[in-house]
C-alpha cells in the first residue's frame, strides 16, 4: 500500500509517500481501507514536536472508508461496513494518511449512507464540538433534537472547523446560536452552517450585540482565542455559565478578574479531545454518530466548511495549508496520488 510517513520531527518536508505492507489488526483491530482522510491542527503540531512512538509516524486522526477485515474478538459481521474514524494516530504510528490503516475497533463509527468526505471531517472537531457544549456546569451531558432549547450559544470563531461543528451541533439540539467572525466573508460561513445571529468583531462591539441579542448572558461559549477574548467572555457570560477554551490561538496565557467571574460561579473549562474523560468521549461520538443518521451534518461551503482536496502525493501541500490556517477543511485524497 501507499502511505505517508515521517521518521523525524519538522516542517512538512520531512513527510514522505512510501511503500509499506498492508498491515494485518490485531485482536480487537479492524483494518479499514481508507478513502478520505482529514487534517487537523493537531496532525502538524505533533509532526513539528511530538515524539515519534516506534520510529516513524503515519499522521491523520479523522478518515473514512470500508472496513476490509477484523482481528480476533471482533465482529466479522462489520466487514464491508462503511465507516468513520476519529483519533486513528493518537499515541500510535497508524494514522489516515494512507490507503489503508489499522485501529481499535470503537474508534471506527457506522457512516450509513453519508458521504466519505462527511465522515473524514467529523473526528477531531465534531467530538471537540460536543465537549464544549455539554461539559458546563448548566449543560446536558448528551446531545439530541431539543437538548439545548432554552440554552444560548456564543461561537467566537464561527468560520474554523470546530466553530462550524458546533454551530451544527448547537442548532441540532434547538440553540440560539451567536457566532463571531472576522469578515464578511466568514459571516456569510457561519450563517451557511446554521448559525442564528452572526456579529463581525471587527465591524461591532461584540459585548453590545451579544447582550442586545440575549440580556442575561449566554449559557456557554466555544472560545477559540482565550488571550484576544477573555475580557468580552467575562462580560457576557450568564450566571453559571461556563468559557470552553479548545485552542490558544492569538496567544499562550490568560488573565482573568477574579471577582467578576467569582460573583457568577462562572467555569472556564480547558478541552483536549485525546485526554477527555472517556464516558464523555463515549457519548460525544454517539451523539455526533445519532447527528449524521439524522441528516443533521453537513460539509460544504454550502454548508459553511469550504473543502480543500489533495492527493497522497501531496500530503506536505496539505499539512502546510491547515499550517497556514486555511478557512475550510483540508481533505486527502487516500485512493491514488
Amino acid at each position: 500500500m501507499q502511505t505517508i510517513v515521517y521518521e523525524r520531527t519538522g516542517d512538512p518536508s520531512v513527510l514522505r509517500l512510501v511503500d509499506r505492507p498492508v498491515p494485518e489488526p490485531g485482536p480487537g483491530e479492524v483494518l479499514v481501507r481508507l478513502a478520505v482522510a482529514g487534517v487537523n491542527p493537531t496532525d502538524w503540531k505533533s509532526r513539528r514536536q511530538q515524539p515519534l512512538p516506534v520510529g516513524w509516524q503515519t499522521p491523520g486522526q479523522d478518515g473514512a472508508g470500508v472496513v476490509e477485515a477484523v482481528g480476533a474478538g471482533v465482529d466479522q459481521g462489520l466487514t464491508g461496513e462503511r465507516v468513520w474514524i476519529w483519533e486513528a494516530a493518537w499515541q500510535r504510528p497508524w494514522g489516515t494518511a494512507a490507503e489503508y490503516t489499522v485501529v481499535p475497533v470503537r474508534q471506527v463509527v457506522p457512516l450509513g449512507d453519508a458521504s466519505f468526505d462527511l465522515g473524514a471531517c467529523l473526528g477531531i472537531p465534531f467530538l471537540t464540538a460536543h465537549r464544549c457544549l455539554t461539559v458546563g456546569e448548566y449543560m446536558p451531558d448528551t446531545l439530541h433534537a431539543g437538548a439545548l432549547s432554552d440554552h444560548v450559544v456564543l461561537v467566537q470563531g464561527g468560520a474554523g472547523a470546530v466553530g462550524n461543528a458546533a454551530i451544527q451541533l448547537a442548532r441540532w439540539a434547538d440553540a440560539c446560536v451567536i457566532a463571531t467572525v472576522s469578515s464578511p466573508e466568514k459571516a456569510q460561513l457561519a450563517a451557511a452552517a446554521g448559525a442564528s445571529f452572526v456579529v463581525d468583531y471587527r465591524e461591532q462591539d461584540v459585548v453590545d450585540e451579544v447582550r442586545k441579542l440575549s440580556p442575561d448572558g449566554v449559557h456557554t461559549i466555544v472560545e477559540v482565542s482565550a488571550a484576544r477574548n477573555a475580557a468580552t467572555d467575562v462580560q457576557v457570560l450568564r450566571p453559571g455559565g461556563a468559557v470552553c477554551v479548545y485552542a490558544d490561538d492569538g496567544g499562550g496565557e490568560v488573565t482573568l478578574p477574579i471577582r467578576p467571574l467569582m460573583a457568577p460561579n462562572a467555569r472556564w473549562q480547558f478541552v483536549l479531545v485525546y485526554t477527555a474523560p472517556k464516558a464523555a468521549k463515549a457519548q460525544a461520538v454517539t451523539d455526533v454518530a445519532a447527528a449524521v443518521a439524522q441528516g443533521a451534518v453537513r460539509v460544504g461551503a454550502e454548508a459553511g466548511l469550504p473543502l480543500h482536496r489533495f492527493g497522497l502525493a501531496q500530503a506536505a501541500d496539505a499539512h502546510r495549508a491547515v499550517e497556514d490556517a486555511v478557512v475550510g477543511k483540508v481533505l486527502i485524497d487516500t485512493t491514488g496520488q
